[in-house]
């Protein structure tokens, strides 16, 4: 079965990928032969997870999962569906001036 993952760099930026084997996958991240993103970035933490019926379904989840904001995802990770369409809008995060 595909797994789509988010994983936390230790300079706490995200990395989201996917693969048929989890557990094999995160040892290459954190071995530094994952990818050249995470290998800059090691130790990696596995933060979240979700097993797949079909390679298609990761796969189109994964690519828009990238092309989200730090902010959006860490919602997303944390179960914070509510914050995402606000999110959406706003790549910066809310407008604070007054």
């Amino acid at each position: 079965m595909p797994y789509l993952y988010i994983l936390e760099c230790s300079d706490g930026t995200y990395y989201t990928g996917s693969t048929f084997n989890l557990e094999r996958r995160f040892v290459q991240h954190n071995e530094g032969t994952g990818a050249r993103y995470t290998a800059r970035r090691r130790p990696v933490r596995l933060i979240w997870f979700a097993e797949f019926a079909s390679v298609r379904d990761a796969y189109l989840l994964e690519k828009k999962l990238q092309g989200w904001s730090h902010p959006k995802k860490k919602a997303f990770v944390e179960g914070r569906f509510g914050d995402l369409p606000e999110l959406a809008r706003c790549r910066t995060g809310p407008d604070l001036r007054t």
